[in-house]
C-alpha cells in the first residue's frame, strides 16, 4: 500500500512538474520590431539577419546549420533574430514585464553574454576567425543599448 501512495503521489508531482515546464514558443523579429524598431533596423542590416542565407542548398534542413543560422533552429524563423540571443520571447514580450528587467529575466530573458555570442561564432564547423567579444560587443545592435534603457 506505500508502495502504490509512493507512485501516485511520484507521478502527480512529475505531471505537474512537465505541466509548469512548458517551453516558451519563438514570435520572431516582427514582433520585436513593435517596442525596439531602433535595434530592429539595426539587426537588418547586419549580417545576423542574412545568415540563413549564407546556408547553401542541403544546409538549408540541416539542423546543425540551421541552429546557428535560423532563429530556434527553425528555417521558418531565418537569420539570427532577436530570439536567437535573447531566448524565445512569449513569455517575456508583454509590454509590463519588459519594462521591468528582473520580471523580464525571470520570465525568460536571456542577457547575452560573451559564451552565447561564441556558441556559434566560435568552432567548428567553420573554423573561423578568432571571434573578438570584446570588440562586437559594442556594435551594430548593441551600440543601440544606452539609448533604449
Amino acid at each position: 500500500m506505500r508502495v502504490r501512495t509512493f507512485l501516485i503521489v511520484g507521478l502527480a508531482v512529475f505531471v505537474l512538474s512537465a505541466a509548469s515546464a512548458v517551453a516558451a514558443d519563438y514570435i520572431g523579429a516582427a514582433k520585436c520590431k513593435m517596442c525596439h524598431k531602433v535595434q530592429y533596423e539595426s539587426w537588418e542590416q547586419m549580417a545576423h539577419s542574412k545568415a540563413f542565407e549564407k546556408l547553401e542548398g542541403d544546409q538549408q534542413a540541416d539542423p546543425e546549420c540551421l541552429k546557428c543560422h535560423a532563429t530556434g533552429g527553425n528555417a521558418e524563423m531565418p537569420g539570427v533574430q532577436c530570439e536567437s540571443c535573447h531566448g524565445p520571447g512569449s513569455d517575456y514580450k508583454g509590454m509590463k514585464v519588459m519594462k521591468d528587467r528582473e520580471a523580464s529575466v525571470a520570465a525568460g530573458l536571456i542577457l547575452p553574454d560573451e559564451s552565447t555570442c561564441k556558441s556559434c561564432h566560435e568552432g567548428a564547423p567553420h573554423d573561423q576567425k578568432p571571434f573578438d567579444y570584446a570588440t562586437q560587443k559594442d556594435k551594430g545592435i548593441h551600440a543601440h543599448k544606452e539609448k533604449t534603457e
